[in-house]
């Protein structure tokens, strides 16, 4: 199972820039709300785009999905593990918990967005 890391580890770690956050959500969800600066990467996915969006295999990296019953952050950072990432941790709370906490948010397209 992958390392948790928590909102106020991960705020610090953004505020940082120490990270690379992944939305493991749908292109859909991720365009409507995502956590600042995140690459948008689902499971489907991560065997044909991680190398492209994420070259550094021992860079800091989160999943994240929509909150702690969302499987999706898990199975990309199980499959991003099975390639070889060293550096992989998971904010189990997801978006939910950071918006409820009041924390910032982008929306629209952005870097991995799958069209």
């Amino acid at each position: 199972m992958t390392t948790l890391i928590t909102r106020d580890e991960l705020r610090a770690a953004l505020d940082e820039g120490e990270v690379t956050v992944v939305d493991a959500l749908p292109e859909s969800y991720y365009a409507q709300a995502h956590l600042p600066g995140a690459v948008n990467l689902v499971s489907d996915h991560v065997a044909t785009r991680a190398a492209e969006l994420l070259p550094d295999r021992s860079a800091a990296i989160v999943t994240y999905c929509s909150n702690a019953s969302c499987g999706n952050s898990q199975a990309v950072a199980s499959k991003l593990e099975q390639l070889g990432y060293t550096n992989v941790r998971k904010y189990r709370d997801g978006i939910q918990d950071w918006s409820e906490a009041g924390l910032p948010v982008e929306s629209g397209p952005g870097a991995g967005a799958t069209h």
